[in-house]
C-alpha cells in the first residue's frame, strides 16, 4: 500500500473485485506515466520531509480508474491527526517486485563493506567538514620560522643558504645557525663525555662560520655563544671531571623548538606537503584537541629518543617525528575500519611502503632516524588512547557516534549516548558492556606504557647517559664510516 493509504483509516476496496488501472503513489515527479494494462501496486515509503511537502501542494498526478478518490486517500485524515511517521519505523517490503524501482533506487541501503575508498579515512565520523586550525596554524609558524632562519643565515654569513665551507643539500641555512636558533644539539643540553673532561678549552664554530680554519675568529666561539638563548654554563674542560658536575648546559626546550624548524626548502616542502594533506584530513577527522596532543607529543618523544641514541654532533630539526605520529594514526584508522574498505590490502601496502621509504631515507648520513621511530611509536600509543574504538567493536557495543559531536559530548539522551565524564563521572561508567571495559583497559595500558618509556628516556638522557652499541644501526648504514658521521670530532684543531 502507499504511504497515503497507510495513514488513512478508511478501508480500501477489495483489489480482487476492482480492476487496478493506475494508482497514485504520492511521489511528486515531473509527470505520471499511464499504462493501458493493469500494473501491480507499487510500495513506496516516504520520508517525513517528502510527506510534508506533499501536504502543501495540489495533487496533479494521474489516478486512473479508482473508486476511491485521491483526495480521500491522500488528504482525508481523521480529526485526531495521526502524525506522519519516519519510514525507518515501518516494516520494509519483503517482495522485491513490489518496490518502486523508479523512485526508490536512490534510497536503497548500501552495504557496510566497500564504503571507504583508497586514500580516505574510515573511522566513524571521519567525514566531518571542520576547519583544521592546528594544521594551518603550525604550517604558518613553520614557514615563518624558516624565513627567519634564512634571514639569520644571510645576516651571519652573507648568503641566505649555506654555500661555504660546503653546500647544504637541503637548500637552507648552515648547521651552526640552526644550532644557534634552537636545533636539538646535545652539547647545549647536558655535559658530554670528551667535552666536560677535555684537557683544554674547546673552541666552537660561530654561527657566522664559513670556513674550516680553526685559526679564524669565526671558529673561535665558546659553547655558550654557539648555543645562544642567553648562553649555557661552560664545561669544566678538565680531565677527570665527572659528567654530573653542576652547573651544566640545560636547554631542555630544544626538545620542542626543533618541531617548528627545518634544515632547508626541500625538508620544509616535503613535510608541509604531507602535513597539508594527510595531517589536515586527520585533524578534520579526530578534532583539533586530539590532533594537537598527538602531533606535539610525537614530535617531542622523537627528539627525546634521538637525544638518547643519535650521534651527539647532529643538529636535528623538523616536524618529521610529529608527522610520523600522524602516519601511525592513519595506520590505526586503516585497521579500525578494515571491513569497511574497498581494498584494505592495497591501503595497507601503501602505508607500509610510505613508512619503509621514510625509514630508509633516515639511514642516510647526518639524519636522525630515531626521531622518526620515536614519533611513530608515540603516535601508535596515543592513537590507541585517543581515537575511538574500532568500527566493528563500536557496532557491537552500540557506540556509533562520531567524533566531536556536541550532543554526544554533553551526553545526548535522545541518541542513547552516556553523559560526558566531566559532567557525570558516575553515569559515564554505568551500563557499559564488558567489551567496552576490556578496550579501555587496553587504552589505559598503552598510556601507562608510553609514559613510563618517556620518563625512562628522560632519566637516561639527564642522569645515566647510557648508550646502546647496536642502536646506531637504526639510524645509519655501516658503509664508508657513515655511522661515524655526526659524532663530535674533538682534537687540538
Amino acid at each position: 500500500m502507499s504511504a497515503n493509504d497507510y495513514y488513512s483509516q478508511k478501508p480500501l476496496p477489495d483489489p480482487s473485485n476492482t480492476p487496478y488501472t493506475g494508482y497514485y503513489t504520492g511521489q511528486q515527479g515531473p509527470s505520471s506515466s499511464y499504462s493501458s494494462t493493469p500494473a501491480p501496486p507499487s510500495t513506496h515509503y516516504t520520508t517525513p520531509a517528502s510527506s510534508q511537502h506533499r501536504l502543501s501542494h495540489q495533487d496533479t498526478g494521474y489516478h486512473g480508474h479508482s473508486p476511491v478518490s485521491p483526495d480521500e486517500m491522500a488528504y482525508n485524515h481523521p480529526p485526531d491527526g495521526i502524525p506522519l511517521q519516519d519510514h525507518a519505523q515501518r516494516p520494509p517490503a519483503k517482495d522485491a517486485e513490489m518496490q518502486d524501482h523508479v523512485y526508490d533506487a536512490s534510497q536503497k541501503k548500501k552495504s557496510r563493506k566497500g564504503r571507504v575508498r583508497f586514500g580516505e579515512l574510515g573511522m566513524m565520523g571521519s567525514g566531518r567538514k571542520k576547519i583544521p586550525f592546528i594544521v594551518y596554524f603550525f604550517t604558518l609558524v613553520q614557514v615563518g620560522v624558516f624565513i627567519g632562519e634564512i634571514v639569520k643565515n644571510a645576516q651571519e654569513t652573507g648568503s641566505p643558504i649555506m654555500i661555504k665551507p660546503s653546500f647544504n643539500p637541503m637548500i637552507g641555512p648552515s648547521h651552526y645557525v640552526l644550532i644557534n636558533m634552537g636545533a636539538r644539539f646535545v652539547p647545549c643540553m647536558h655535559n658530554i663525555k670528551g667535552v666536560q673532561d677535555a684537557a683544554e678549552p674547546i673552541r666552537w664554530p660561530c654561527p657566522s662560520s664559513k670556513s674550516l680554519d680553526s685559526n679564524l675568529a669565526e671558529n673561535q666561539c665558546t659553547l655558550s655563544q654557539l648555543c645562544g638563548f642567553g648562553g649555557v654554563a661552560e664545561p669544566a674542560y678538565k680531565p677527570g671531571t665527572p659528567l654530573d658536575t653542576k652547573p651544566e648546559p640545560n636547554q631542555w626546550f630544544r626538545f620542542i623548538i626543533p618541531i617548528f624548524m627545518h634544515a632547508g626548502i626541500i625538508h620544509l616542502g616535503f613535510n608541509m606537503l604531507l602535513q597539508l594533506t594527510l595531517g589536515r584530513d586527520m585533524e578534520k577527522s579526530i578534532g583539533s584537541i586530539r590532533f594537537f596532543l598527538v602531533y606535539v607529543s610525537a614530535g617531542i618523544f622523537g627528539f627525546v629518543m634521538g637525544g638518547n641514541f643519535a650521534a651527539t654532533g647532529i643538529a636535528s630539526t623538523g616536524a618529521s617525528g610529529s608527522l610520523f605520529g600522524v602516519i601511525a594514526l592513519t595506520l590505526l584508522d586503516l585497521l579500525y575500519s578494515w571491513r569497511d574498505r574497498v581494498n584494505p590490502v592495497k591501503d595497507l601496502a601503501f602505508i607500509i611502503l610510505d613508512v619503509v621509504i621514510s625509514f630508509v631515507l633516515g639511514l642516510l648520513p647526518g639524519l636522525d632516524n630515531f626521531s622518526h621511530i620515536g614519533g611513530f611509536l608515540m603516535g601508535l600509543a596515543l592513537g590507541i588512547c585517543l581515537l575511538h574504538s574500532p568500527n566493528s567493536l563500536r557496532r557491537r557495543i552500540g557506540d556509533d557516534v562520531p567524533y566531536a559531536n556536541s550532543q554526544v559530548s554533553g551526553g545526548s539522551l535522545a541518541q542513547g549516548t552516556p553523559p560526558s565524564f566531566l559532567k557525570n563521572p558516575i553515569g559515564f561508567f554505568k551500563g557499559r558492556k564488558p567489551l567496552w571495559w576490556a578496550w579501555w583497559l587496553i587504552r589505559a595500558g598503552a598510556l601507562v606504557l608510553v609514559l613510563v618509556v618517556f620518563i625512562l628516556l628522560l632519566n637516561n638522557f639527564y642522569v645515566y647517559r647510557t648508550t646502546c652499541g647496536w642502536c646506531k644501526y637504526l639510524s645509519c648504514l655501516p658503509v664508508n664510516n657513515w655511522c661515524d658521521i655526526g659524532n663530535l670530532q674533538l682534537g687540538n684543531n
